[in-house]
């Protein structure tokens, strides 16, 4: 059964199954269900699965698709509570872990949420409807200094303040910042500014790479991506039987950055040997045919 590729196109998909080296009748899990592509490869190579994701729709697409297969569990959960999911459906160790870190082209089309800046919608942005703060609370909500913080931390744009105050100023005309159209247009005010004179085609990349990177600033902080991927690989490399491969997917270098310096702290310790000292990346056929596996870094790791 071929799950649907338009939900979500598993990137590096051979590399994966490869890192993983599955074995026929292991357990392995899939911290990052999405779509279900990498799920199905595994379970196709023989290994049995539990897949978590944070969000149900996801559970419930890829539940509907393989109804009666006795090799998948699904729970719905977030990766940061990877242990207490595990312990939970019986498994104390496991032989293989995979996270991929980027979001499921059902979510960036079709959820509704206001992940991307090309559709007007809510502003949302939770993988988890469970999740009590959204993206309107924290651009409403947010003090001046907060927001800075964010922009800058964590998407490192160089107007991460004159876009903070221009938030701050429209709020005091606005009674509430709502739709993804107002954040794109409360960056595209100050970018006029800024970069008034170039030429259009240098101004349009200008544009939507502070857009991408703004709107990847304020979806990591409603879903504390960062410190959730850190504590999730830690409690990973600790479930891990001997031998047992931890397998990352990152699309920026904010995660790839913690999943390196996490690896190194283990590798020093004697805890897990590095199987990759440089990421590896698409193959050009792969960015053609899905381009938003482009920016695509696969790590990972043997357990010792």
């Amino acid at each position: 059964m071929i799950l649907n590729s338009s939900f979500h196109l598993p990137v590096l998909l051979p590399e994966v199954i490869k890192a993983l080296n599955i074995i026929k009748g292991n357990i392995y899990i899939d911290a990052t269900l999405g779509g279900g592509g990498h799920s199905e490869e595994i379970i196709k190579n023989g290994g049995n699965v539990l897949a978590i994701d944070k969000d149900q729709g996801a559970i419930n697409f890829v539940k509907s698709a393989w109804r009666n297969n006795t090799r998948l569990r699904t729970v719905e959960g977030n990766f940061k509570d990877i242990t207490n999911i595990a312990q939970k459906n019986g498994l104390q160790n496991v032989d293989g872990i995979l996270f991929d870190l980027g979001l499921s082209s059902f979510q960036i089309d079709g959820s509704g949420r206001g992940f991307s800046y090309l559709r007007d919608e809510r502003l949302d942005m939770r993988m988890s409807m469970e999740d009590k703060v959204d993206a309107e609370d924290i651009i409403n909500k947010y003090s001046i200094e907060q927001l800075y913080e964010i922009f800058s931390k964590y998407s490192e744009e160089i107007n991460s303040r004159a876009i903070a105050s221009a938030i701050i100023s429209a709020r005091r005309i606005k009674i509430n910042i709502k739709r993804t159209k107002d954040i794109v247009g409360i960056v595209e005010s100050v970018l006029n500014k800024i970069y008034l004179r170039l030429p259009n085609r240098d101004y349009n990349q200008i544009r939507n790479s502070t857009l991408s990177r703004i709107f990847q600033a304020i979806r990591i902080e409603v879903n504390s991506e960062l410190s959730n991927l850190e504590i999730g690989i830690k409690q990973a490399i600790n479930l891990l039987k001997s031998n047992g491969r931890l397998v990352v997917i990152s699309y920026h270098s904010l995660e790839d950055r913690i999943i390196k310096l996490t690896f190194e702290h283990y590798q020093s310790r004697g805890v897990i040997s590095t199987l990759s000292k440089k990421p590896i990346r698409p193959k050009y056929d792969e960015i053609i045919s899905n381009p938003r596996s482009r920016s695509a870094k696969l790590r990972f790791i043997r357990k010792i």
